[in-house]
């Protein structure tokens, strides 16, 4: 069962006369718990696309259901609730609060939603599955590129949002780091059930998803699933 769908999603902008086409009427279903790749060229519509989905743009025409809530009808407050509640982003940058140690980064969500009193248990916990309860106590400045980017995605999980949306989240670490930070996100993918939806140019961390979406010119060009018996992609 889909819990996202897109029906038509648009997304223009006008540069003085010229309209700039970012996504392009683009239609897909994404199940609860797929983890998927979305590929292509800069310009293809890669982050607009991601913004969509996380509520941070509005689409200019089209519709997005998030656990069958039509998200064109929500207000900003809304939409900004919907966001604090069923999204998780992470960043190739991090953006974790350097004035913050690791713990107070990961609960920092939990400002802008009533999540009960296991807010803290739930992001010692996650600090635990990142690998980083040694680090608990640390602040960012005191961390490695690597480690940042755990605590970025234990962050990212906190609220037990529906989806993950990652944006190059691997762009500034080493080809080892990112690898282990793949691994990371297929086991939390398979552990939890969150969908999990991954914008990379790489194509070796794009081969680590089991749905590749490629765009071009704000349009989908192919969507690939992984085949069950050979491991390579098919049509999806």
């Amino acid at each position: 069962m889909a819990n996202v769908r897109l029906v038509e999603l648009t997304k223009y902008y006008k540069r003085g006369s010229e309209v700039i086409k970012a996504v392009d009427g683009v239609t897909l279903d994404i199940d609860k718990g797929e983890f998927i790749a979305v590929v292509g060229r800069s310009g293809s519509g890669k982050t607009t696309m991601l913004d969509l989905l996380g509520l941070l743009l509005k689409p200019t025409a089209g519709s997005l259901f998030i656990d069958d809530v039509d998200t064109a009808k929500l207000g900003d407050r809304d939409r900004a609730h919907m966001r604090a509640l069923k999204v998780g982003f992470v960043f190739q940058e991090y953006n974790l609060l350097s004035g913050l140690n690791v713990l107070e980064n990961v609960m920092l969500p939990l400002r802008y939603v009533k999540n009960g009193k296991d807010g803290k248990q739930r992001a010692v916990e996650l600090i635990e599955r990142v690998g980083l309860t040694d680090r608990i106590k640390h602040r960012p400045t005191e961390l490695s590129g690597g480690q940042m980017q755990r605590v970025a995605i234990a962050r990212s999980m906190v609220n037990r949002p529906s989806l993950i949306l990652l944006d190059e989240p691997t762009g500034a670490v080493d080809t080892e780091t990112a690898a282990q930070l793949v691994e990371l996100l297929k086991r939390l993918n398979t552990e939890d059930q969150v969908t999990i939806v991954l914008v990379t140019h790489d194509t070796d961390i794009a081969g680590a998803a089991r749905r590749q979406i490629r765009l071009k010119d704000g349009q989908v060009l192919t969507d690939e699933r992984m085949g069950a018996r050979d491991g390579e992609l098919v049509p999806a």
